[in-house]
């Protein structure tokens, strides 16, 4: 992967172009956000902030079934927020599964992949973005 470019600010490549999402860790309270903070957003600590690779499991908290979008747009598709293992929340889209009510659960586990964005628009083709899979070895 890399050849690929990240789709996002958070998600870094390691020496071996492997990709990971990156967040930090307030040293007072122990909150984790999702990418670079200087400042804590719940205490409001200052320069407290040390950075984590976040953790690539994690349960759904919310969706919603996306059936009209912008052109090139493939729809329906899911549209998740995922509260991940070890702390930090994270938006994204949940694969391989029905996008019907009836398939999908509060709670499920889920693991994060990386891919080619180009499954969703071939324009983005070239950048890689996280997505949530449901995790068959937790459920």
């Amino acid at each position: 992967m890399s050849e690929l470019k990240s789709g996002a600010t958070y998600i870094e490549f390691d020496a071996t172009g492997q990709p990971s999402l990156r967040g930090s860790r307030c040293r007072q309270c122990s909150t984790v956000f999702v990418g670079h903070r200087d400042h804590c957003g719940r205490c409001g600590a200052r320069s407290s902030m040390e950075s984590i690779t976040l953790a690539s499991r994690g349960r759904l908290h919310s969706y919603t079934i996306v059936y009209r979008s912008y052109p090139g747009i493939k729809v329906p598709f899911v549209s998740a927020i995922v509260d991940l293992e070890g702390g930090g929340t994270l938006k994204g889209n949940l694969l391989d599964i029905e996008p019907a009510p009836e398939a999908i659960r509060f709670g499920l586990p889920v693991r994060i992949e990386f891919r080619d964005a180009g499954f969703a628009n071939a324009e983005a083709s070239g950048h890689v973005v996280h997505v949530f899979v449901p995790d068959t070895e937790a459920a």
